[in-house]
C-alpha cells in the first residue's frame, strides 16, 4: 500500500476506534431491524468524518479521496450498511464540487454542519443505463418543472436534498440531461416506498417522486445537457469509494474467518490445520491484498491530479466487488453451519458484499469500461 501521511493514519486511527468501539456493537441491531442509526450519524458528524471532502472556507476538512477510502474501508470491516453513511457524504460532495461557486457557498456550509444530500439518479427502466432517464424537466418562466419517478435512492428518506438529473432536451440522449440541486421541501416532491433490501440495511433505499415538483432555474448545476458529463466525471471518483466498502467488507470476513478457524475443533485439531482450509484463507487474503493494491492506486491517481483515472477506478470497483462476493462466501464456509446463521457475522457481510457488485455501475458495465478503454489505446497498462 502506498504510503499514509500522519493524517492520514491519525485518520485511520480515530474511525477504526470508532468502529470498534460504536459501531460494531450495533451492526447486528441496525442490520435485524432495518432502522437509520442517527445516534451514528451523529458520532461520525461530530468527528467530521462526514464533511471529510467539503472545501476547508466552507467548513469542511479538504480531505482526499485516498482518506475518504480509508475511512470507509475501516467502517466497513464492521457495517456495510453504517458505512453507506459516509459513502453518501462522499459522493454528493464530489458531484457538489462540480457546482458553481453561488451553489457551493449556499449548500457546503450546511452540508458541512447537519444537512445531507441523496444522489438521485436511477430510475424503474434506467439503471445501469444512466443515459435512458425519463424524468422530464421544462423550464417555465424563472423555474423548472420536473417530474418522474427516481428509485433505490440511497438515503433518500433521510436526506435535506437530492442531487437529481432529468431530461432537458429530448431525443438528445445523454447530451439532453441536465443536473438539479432539489430540496425536498420544494413543492411537488415527495417520498415513494423504502426497499426491503437483502443487505445494507439500515440504510434507506427509496423512491423519489417528483410531481410537477418546482426547482429554481439558479439550481441547476452547469448548463443545460451538461449534467450526464457532470455524472460521468464524479463517478471516476466515486467508484474507489464503492471498492473501498468492498474491500472493507472482504477483510472484515476474512479477519473473522480467520479466527474462528484457529479456534473451531475438528477431528482433534483446529480447522486452520486442514489443508482446503488453509488454501481458501490464502486465497481469500491475496485476493484481498491484490484489492486493495488497485483501489490506493486509483486513489493515489485521483489525488495526484491525474485527469483520466477511469480504467483505475473501473478496475478497483470490479475486482475489490468480485473478490468481496468470493472471500464472504468463503468466510460463511470456513464457518459451516455457523456461517449461516445471524449469530455471526460473516452471513450479514456476504449480503453486503452483494450491493457492491451493483451499485453506481454493476461488475459488467466495469468490464465494459474496461474493455473499451484497452480497445480503444486510451489506457495503457
Amino acid at each position: 500500500m502506498f504510503d499514509l501521511t500522519e493524517e492520514q493514519l491519525m485518520m485511520r486511527d480515530t474511525i477504526r476506534k470508532i468502529a470498534i468501539e460504536k459501531i460494531a456493537p450495533r451492526a447486528s441491531e441496525i442490520d435485524e431491524t432495518d432502522t437509520y442509526p442517527k445516534d451514528i450519524e451523529e458520532i461520525l458528524r461530530d468527528q467530521g468524518i462526514l464533511k471529510l471532502l467539503i472545501p476547508e472556507r466552507y467548513g469542511g476538512l479538504s480531505g482526499d479521496i485516498t482518506t475518504a477510502c480509508i475511512v470507509v474501508e475501516e467502517i466497513n470491516k464492521v457495517s456495510g450498511g453504517v458505512s453507506m453513511i459516509a459513502y453518501v457524504c462522499y459522493a454528493t460532495t464530489l458531484l457538489m464540487l462540480l457546482s458553481s461557486d453561488r451553489q457551493q457557498e449556499k449548500y457546503f456550509p450546511l452540508m458541512a454542519k447537519d444537512k445531507l444530500m441523496s444522489l438521485c439518479l436511477t430510475e424503474p427502466h434506467a439503471g445501469s443505463d444512466s443515459a435512458g432517464i425519463k424524468s422530464k424537466a421544462v423550464p417555465q418562466d424563472s423555474y423548472y418543472r420536473i417530474d418522474g419517478t427516481k428509485c433505490f435512492i440511497t438515503q433518500g428518506a433521510v436526506v435535506d436534498y437530492h442531487f437529481a438529473f432529468a431530461v432537458t432536451g429530448p431525443g438528445k440522449g445523454s447530451k439532453g440531461i441536465s443536473a438539479f440541486i432539489v430540496e425536498k421541501d420544494f413543492p411537488g416532491v415527495s417520498l415513494g416506498k423504502n426497499e426491503n433490501k437483502m443487505g445494507m440495511r439500515g440504510i434507506s433505499a427509496s423512491e423519489i417522486i417528483f410531481d410537477n415538483a418546482l426547482v429554481p432555474v439558479e439550481n441547476r448545476v452547469g448548463d443545460e445537457g451538461q449534467g450526464f458529463k457532470v455524472v460521468m466525471k464524479a463517478f471516476d471518483k466515486i467508484r474507489p469509494i464503492i471498492a473501498s466498502q468492498a474491500l472493507g467488507i472482504a477483510q472484515g470476513a476474512y479477519d473473522y474467518a480467520l479466527d474462528y478457524s484457529k479456534n473451531r475443533m475438528a477431528f482433534g485439531q483446529p480447522i486452520s490445520q486442514f489443508q482446503g482450509i488453509q488454501f481458501k484463507l490464502a486465497d481469500m487474503v491475496t485476493s484481498i491484498e491484490a484489492a486493495r493494491g488497485l483501489v490506493y492506486k486509483a486513489t493515489h491517481l485521483i489525488d495526484q491530479g491525474v485527469e483520466d483515472v477511469t480504467v483505475y477506478a473501473s478496475m478497483a470497483k470490479y475486482f475489490a466487488s468480485e473478490t468481496a462476493m468470493k472471500v464472504t462466501t468463503d468466510a460463511v464456509q470456513i464457518l459451516g453451519g455457523y456461517g449461516y446463521v445471524k449469530d455471526h457475522p460473516v452471513e450479514r457481510m456476504m449480503r453486503d458484499a452483494k450491493c457492491t457488485q451493483i451499485i453506481e455501475g454493476t461488475s459488467e458495465i466495469q468490464q465494459t469500461i474496461i474493455a473499451k478503454k484497452i480497445l480503444s489505446g486510451q489506457a495503457t497498462i
